[in-house]
């Protein structure tokens, strides 16, 4: 078979492209109201699905190689390179340590093994950030207040930091962060607990150079499994914890219990039988009886009893089944060892009853650990005592991934460690401690309706257009709630080439579904909206969202309702029948497939065990597959060198491309618009002065459409409930608060700026502030008594206009008797009957005597112009109407009356084009 490359993964991939191109359009009724109706997620979800079953038929080695290879990067994407200092690898083993404990440590095999790394490495980052946020992070001194450390995913054994740069570069320029991504070491050459360690060991660095406030945690798939162990880690050891966490599809359960994992996944990629690969030395390695054999026939050869090592059609003839039946008469020779609080029994972990006959695992299942630590609490951190005391948690959830339950089940026992306790006779007394001491973890859930495992992969799509904004959001939150301070980010879904662009309409109104439709008309406010909106407040410890396809949040089901929610606690972390039979049927076919390649792997054993092997020392017993206890005595281990891949290189430039369209756009939008001299030619064609004031009214714009800016500042807005303020909080306190609010808005005079206004009880708010008078009610206070001022016209000007936000008649009207009081009363808000002007309730009420200051102004006597209209009664009220009723009964029993006018607006005719004014001219007067 070809080797795993460029040239042969395009090969293999090209059918599956032209086949889903084809597909798509011609099968579209399946793909309705799902991601796959837009063909760039429907190709990239085929073609991720086509290159794992592609790659499996190759070595574990070539995969790691293939996506290790180096990908260039964007011109305006920054890159350095950092290299961990070693006293922070050994503090991380320290830590270890102590976290692990005894037993901990006699499971993995040695305190000496997993700190090993190969000759001359050691353990490098990057750093990855927008240029211009480089510079401009300089020009302020050069501190960053926001980093992102990004653990990789690839199901702990394949991918890379070059890999995924595309991915952490949208993140970094979503946030304007620094991205810190470490190269942790990779099973199964490296297992458990070797890239923990790493991972830690690249905290503690990143604390040395950043305060824990100013630092998000964030990862995908077993990088997410990866940072929720090191969450648990730092809160057991005391260490200071980062601002916040992302976590996306987090892989947190490597038994495979829960439910989802046995059913079908037809909208995900990930192998449903597992992953398995061509037989090489690193995976997968030989069992307990196949370890037996090749060592007595190394001892014949060492020994001087054969001179020929086995050939491969003997070896092929010895080699053992992956399972093996129990006994009832078994007795299990191995006591329950302590896993962080909870103890676990290996023989009762690895036996599982098919066909109603007990077996035992004998092969390894997963290449991140043995089967023996599968359930340790962290390998699987949905196995903790507690998942408690931790910082605020994103946990992104693909609503059609195979790994769902498992991470629905891990966000709720965040938020409620003591409902989603293990049994009570599973937990030690040091169990039982942690659990009663941590408490509740903040958790916003979101689950994406049919999205497949870590949907940002698919970075050029819809969907994962708002999972970025999301996580965005979510980290400037808790930057902000940590820091006590205002976190601008980038607001860009005007500019977005995804935001106008997709296969299913393009700019076009998109339908809502009848979900949508009830869920927007039934549910109270703010249950609604845009994935990337300002975070709702927590009740009990969560934000549950269901998230469409088109980015719109939905509350999600009850707890009753989630097949995850009802797994009862005890049987997780147990392996699972039918999971167990979907491997075995997978394993028994690459046995066959690729007997003769076992067979020379064997024989390569049986020459490196003659040889011999490098030791650690009594009490040092690595696993199969880690390359610290696989290495020869007399050969050393050389590190290739590193090629470029155009094939990684084409997929990053995909992803990208969507970033750099957007960095174009952003720059044109900030530059100054062209100023130009009006010339008299330019009122040509210009449109009546009645035509205009008929035509509809424009909507009132959104906050976000009305500012011109791309950045929007996210501030904690105590969604969380945990600031309390006391009657003896000082004072000093309460004002430093309220001057970081006040500093993350914008100015009144700010581009950005938008009034908003608000009612408590019966004051209106502008801005989050109480303005100094209440509704319905007079003008006794100083502030309301200055509305009362006049102000007297200048010559040729016309008095503006009030334009009620509700109201349908723009047409002229004659002061006339109002004949009932529903046909002309302007829509008011919600505050009493107080009337509108552009989003701002108005200080004074409707259908209501004139009693205060500003509605005495309202009818002080105003000289009419020349030409000139009274402005209708139904802008004043009933008051107005009812003085306009008088003034007529006086005018027709002969008497006289002081005449009392209203408001004047010009006449319904615009001016000529000869008095249309530029800046070339000045204004004739109006005769």
């Amino acid at each position: 078979m070809n080797s795993l490359n460029t040239t042969s993964v395009s090969l293999a991939v090209t059918p599956t492209v032209v086949s889903t191109l084809f597909s798509h359009y011609f099968n579209r009724k399946p793909l309705r109201q799902r991601p796959t109706a837009h063909l760039s997620y429907d190709e990239g979800l085929h073609l991720i699905r086509s290159f794992l079953e592609y790659s499996s038929h190759h070595t574990v080695e070539e995969l790691q190689a293939f996506t290790a290879q180096w990908v260039p990067h964007p011109q305006w994407v920054k890159v350095e390179d950092a290299t961990v200092p070693e006293e922070q690898l050994t503090r991380a083993a320290e830590l270890l340590h102590k976290q692990l404990g005894t037993d901990g440590l006699r499971q993995v095999g040695g305190e000496k093994w997993w700190q090993w790394r190969k000759p001359k490495s050691t353990l490098e980052a990057e750093w990855i950030e927008m240029r211009s946020d480089a510079w401009e992070r300089k020009q302020n001194g050069g501190n960053s207040r926001r980093v992102m450390m990004y653990i990789h995913g690839g199901a702990y054994y394949f991918g890379s930091v070059d890999e995924h740069r595309y991915q952490m570069q949208r993140h970094a320029r979503k946030l304007k962060a620094r991205v810190f991504a470490p190269r942790y070491r990779l099973s199964p050459q490296f297992p458990f607990p070797c890239g923990l360690q790493d991972c830690l060991a690249a905290y503690l660095y990143l604390l040395t150079v950043q305060d824990p406030t100013t630092i998000v945690l964030a990862g995908d798939s077993a990088g997410g499994g990866m940072v929720m162990s090191l969450l648990c880690v730092l809160r057991d050891q005391g260490i200071p914890l980062p601002a916040g966490a992302v976590l996306i599809s987090p892989w947190v359960d490597l038994t495979h219990s829960f439910p989802s994992v046995s059913g079908e996944a037809p909208m995900d990629y990930i192998p449903q039988f597992g992953f398995h690969h061509k037989p090489s030395q690193a995976w997968p390695p030989p069992n307990e009886d196949d370890i037996a054999m090749l060592r007595e026939a190394a001892l014949k050869k060492k020994n001087n009893q054969t001179k020929k090592t086995p050939g491969t059609q003997e070896l092929k003839e010895k080699q053992h089944a992956p399972v093996v039946k129990k006994e009832p008469s078994d007795a299990s020779c191995r006591s329950d060892w302590i896993n962080g609080g909870v103890p676990i029994n290996p023989d009762k972990l690895l036996s599982v009853a098919i066909d109603g006959e007990m077996v035992k695992l004998k092969d390894q299942i997963q290449m991140y650990t043995s089967n023996e630590l599968l359930a340790h609490p962290l390998v699987s951190p949905v196995m903790q005592p507690t998942l408690g005391g931790l910082p605020p948690l994103l946990i992104m959830v693909g609503g059609g991934e195979i790994l769902r339950d498992e991470q629905i089940y891990l966000a709720h026992k965040c938020a409620n460690p003591a409902k989603y306790a293990p049994p009570e006779e599973a937990l030690t007394e040091e169990g039982r401690a942690r659990l009663e001491q941590y408490k509740p973890t903040d958790v916003q859930l979101q689950i994406w309706d049919d999205l497949c495992h870590v949907a940002p992969t698919l970075s050029f799509t819809r969907p994962a257009k708002h999972m970025y904004r999301s996580i965005a959001q979510f980290s400037a939150w808790a930057l902000a709630r940590a820091q006590k301070r205002g976190i601008d980010i980038l607001d860009d879904d005007a500019i977005s080439v995804i935001s106008e662009s997709g296969s299913e309409g393009g700019r076009s109104k998109r339908p809502k579904t009848p979900e949508l439709e009830r869920s927007a008309t039934n549910l109270p406010p703010g249950q609604v909206g845009k994935a990337g909106d300002p975070l709702p407040p927590f009740k009990n410890h969560m934000i549950r969202q269901k998230v469409t396809r088109h980015g719109a949040t939905l509350p999600l089901a009850p707890e009753a309702e989630l097949p995850a929610c009802c797994v009862q606690p005890a049987t997780v972390g147990v392996v699972k029948e039918g999971t167990v039979k979907k491997w075995l049927a997978m394993r028994k076919q690459w046995d066959n497939r690729f007997a003769s390649a076992k067979a020379k792997v064997h024989k390569k054993i049986i020459d490196d065990m003659v040889a011999g092997y490098h030791e650690f020392g009594p009490g040092e017993y690595p696993p199969p597959t880690a390359l610290a206890g696989r290495r020869r005595v007399d050969s050393e281990l050389v590190e290739g060198k590193k090629q470029k891949s155009w094939g990684l290189a084409m997929w990053s430039l995909w992803g990208s491309k969507h970033d750099e369209m957007t960095v174009e756009r952003e720059k044109k939008a900030g530059e100054e618009p062209e100023v130009r001299v009006a010339t008299p030619a330019d009122g040509q064609g210009a449109r009546s002065f009645a035509d205009i004031e008929g035509q509809d009214r424009p909507e009132m714009l959104s906050d976000q459409s009305r500012s011109r800016s791309h950045r929007k500042t996210v501030v904690d807005e105590n969604q969380t409930g945990s600031m309390v303020i006391s009657e003896d909080m000082p004072v000093a306190h309460l004002l430093e608060q309220r001057r970081e609010q006040e500093a993350a808005k914008p100015g009144l005079l700010s581009p950005d700026f938008v009034p908003e206004t608000g009612v408590a009880g019966k004051r209106p708010f502008l801005d989050g502030i109480a303005l100094p008078f209440s509704l319905n009610k007079e003008a006794d206070t100083a502030s309301m008594m200055t509305l009362h001022s006049t102000t007297t016209p200048l010559p040729g000007s016309r008095p503006m206009s009030l334009v009620l936000v509700d109201d349908d008649s723009t047409q002229p009207t004659q002061t006339t008797q109002m004949t009932t009081q529903e046909e002309d009363a302007p829509a008011t808000g919600v505050a009493g009957k107080r009337p509108y002007l552009d989003g701002i309730a108005l200080p004074f009420s409707l259908n209501r005597e004139a009693e205060t200051a500003s509605m005495m102004t309202l009818q002080s006597n105003v000289t009419p112009l020349p030409g000139s209209r009274p402005m209708s009664p139904s802008v004043l009220g009933d008051d107005s109407a009812r003085s306009t009723k008088q003034t007529e009964e006086v005018k027709e029993n002969g008497e006289k009356k002081e005449e009392g006018l209203t408001l004047a607006v010009p006449a319904p005719e615009r001016p000529g084009l000869d008095t249309f004014v530029t800046a070339q001219e000045e204004l004739p007067h109006v005769k």
